[in-house]
């Protein structure tokens, strides 16, 4: 076969018809017309759409961080404060980085290269690499000018106190939303409300125009607390000092103002430091002054002896016979160590005699001391907005039987917190008046009192307290030179497992100066066990530091000649368990 040329093809002579010549041409004319009518429609009437698409390129709306709030203590001093720090961040999509620039950037971060890479790799628009760096380090990580990383202005709390107020302040987390403590139960008071602005950036996210302010950032509010920072001081270091010496497992120190209820001072140990929380652990957060409640032992006492003289079944020198130092209610038995025989009503609370107590308990009813304990706020939550604080246990009058009737008047089988037994002493401090106790600081005194005692009744316990630190008593350490002191011990086995075991907890809650009062100073210690577990033996020499050091540096008068301390040679008196 002969091979015909293309351009001598007899295809090319043939004539197309001309209905698909006048077919093309319209339709041609139909898309050039459809383009043009689009067109117009989009650029002079629907023009917002292509704007909101040109903008969703380059437009961002960006947050603008609120300062959180300062806390200080009532002198101004600041114990929490915001610092700024940057946060460096990636476009993962744009993080096209080469395995030495990868290097480079774990070695800056102290991160795993593999970490990085992870992150790198994720299919958000949007990731974290490291947070709250130091503005320094996050400079040095813009100088290697890595594709698609970039940084973010933020805050990091900072606590100059450390570990010493750390259980009171809390911390805040990663957001700077308060974790714990003042930061949690103020953390709408402090954060404040982040502000917005419309920006635009350039494909690598820097801002390149300040379009407008949507929402002006609202600073957090500051918070002044009642808490004096030198008082905080003294009390962690004496309660630290004491845990040392008596090799104890944990410690609380509150101290209030017995003129205003504001609380000046709470410590605990075990604490942690809020700036460096890498090895925190649970038992370190724990408040235990709010969140811990324990049997008070004998200093319960007073309150028995107070319901007592309030109803008119004895008087501040009514005898009590106490031999032959046992008393069987039911099928138990009730004891005092030593046999004291006929003691007044005072000398019960001096001696702390089980006996004495429980006969002053057995003579008024199962309510009446339930009311009691009621209105001094025992069995339920101080309500002072702190997270995690518990109410202790208060079983109901009913269900009382005269043993456990008899063994409240001295402090088994009802629980307490630290935090509320410092609180019910405020009645003998404030002649039988209890107010609300603050963690703000008050500038006014409070007048919504509740008087549960009468004011003679309070001073009448008050002188009995005053004699439990004198000799003869059971808490000669807890004297002050210089000062009249009131106070009373505890001593308490704990329970484990719904039975007692062979373990402690020690206390002591007191005033002074006890002619006009104004600090009151409650101190635990749980698990003494270095050969002294009393209350009058551990915990009432802490009382007389932190009593001492509180009262000359918030410059209160003494009311008592600076003497030698009347302290004998022989061993104070035991507190009955």
């Amino acid at each position: 076969m002969k091979s015909i040329k293309f351009s001598r093809s007899p295809l090319l002579s043939e004539r197309l018809p001309p209905w698909r010549q006048r077919l093309m041409l319209v339709v041609l004319l139909g898309a050039f017309v459809t383009l043009i009518a689009r067109s117009l429609y989009l650029q002079g009437f629907n023009n917002e759409f292509l704007g909101d698409k040109g903008r969703a390129r380059f437009e961002r709306v960006i947050d603008i961080s609120a300062t959180r709030g300062r806390i200080t203590d009532r002198n101004g001093d600041v114990l929490a404060v915001s610092t700024p720090v940057r946060s460096i961040w990636a476009i993962p999509e744009d993080a096209q980085l080469a395995p030495a620039q990868v290097r480079s950037l774990a070695a800056l971060l102290e991160m795993d290269v593999r970490e990085i890479n992870n992150k790198l790799a994720s299919e958000r628009e949007f990731v974290y690499v490291k947070r709250q760096l130091p503005p320094e380090l996050a400079d040095r990580v813009t100088a290697l000018k890595l594709p698609g990383i970039h940084q973010k202005n933020e805050y990091r709390r900072y606590y100059p106190s450390g570990e010493v107020m750390a259980h009171m302040l809390g911390f805040t987390g990663i957001e700077d939303a308060g974790q714990e403590g003042i930061e949690l139960a103020f953390n709408s008071h402090l954060s404040g409300k982040a502000g917005s602005r419309r920006v635009i950036k350039d494909r690598r996210g820097n801002v390149v125009e300040d379009v407008e302010s949507i929402h002006p950032p609202q600073e957090g509010r500051d918070i002044v607390l009642a808490m004096d920072s030198k008082v905080q001081y003294l009390a962690y270091s004496y309660l630290k000092q004491a845990l040392e010496e008596n090799r104890a497992k944990a410690g609380g120190v509150v101290v209030l103002d017995a003129q205003s209820g504001e609380i000046l001072a709470l410590a605990n140990l075990p604490t942690y430091n809020p700036n460096n929380r890498v090895r925190l652990v649970g038992a370190q957060l724990r408040n235990r002054a709010l969140t811990d409640s324990f049997e008070p032992g004998s200093t319960m006492k007073p309150f028995t002896a107070a319901l007592a003289l309030e109803k008119g079944k004895v008087r501040f020198d009514t005898p009590i016979q106490t031999a032959p130092g046992k008393m069987t209610i039911g099928s138990a038995t009730i004891s005092d160590a030593h046999v004291h025989g006929m003691l007044t009503v005072a000398q019960v609370i001096q001696k702390s005699s089980n006996i004495g107590a429980a006969k002053l308990a057995l003579s008024m009813t199962p309510q009446e001391m339930w009311t009691m304990f009621d209105s001094l706020g025992f069995g339920a939550p101080l309500k002072l907005g702190f997270p995690g604080e518990v109410g202790g246990r208060l079983r109901p009058a009913k269900t009382w039987r005269p043993i456990e009737q008899a063994t409240m008047s001295y402090g088994h089988g009802i629980a307490v917190t630290l935090i509320q037994l410092a609180r019910a002493y405020l009645v003998f401090a404030r002649d039988g008046e209890l107010v609300p106790i603050s963690l703000a600081r008050v500038d006014t005194p409070p007048v919504n009192g509740k008087q549960v005692f009468s004011a003679q009744t309070a001073r009448e316990v008050r002188a009995m307290l005053e004699m439990a630190v004198l000799p003869g008593g059971t808490a000669p350490k807890a004297q002050i030179s210089g000062y009249r002191v009131a106070g009373k011990t505890g001593t308490s086995l704990k329970i484990e497992g719904g039975a007692y075991v062979n373990k402690y907890v020690a206390s002591f809650v007191g005033f002074a100066p006890a002619s006009d009062p104004r600090l009151i100073v409650a101190v635990m210690i749980d698990e003494p066990s270095n050969g002294k577990y009393y209350g009058g033996d551990v915990a009432a020499p802490v009382f007389a530091q932190v009593m001492a050091g509180s009262l000359r540096t918030l410059g209160i008068a003494p009311d008592a000649p600076l003497k030698p301390l009347l302290m004998t040679s022989v061993e104070p008196v035991r507190e009955e368990m």
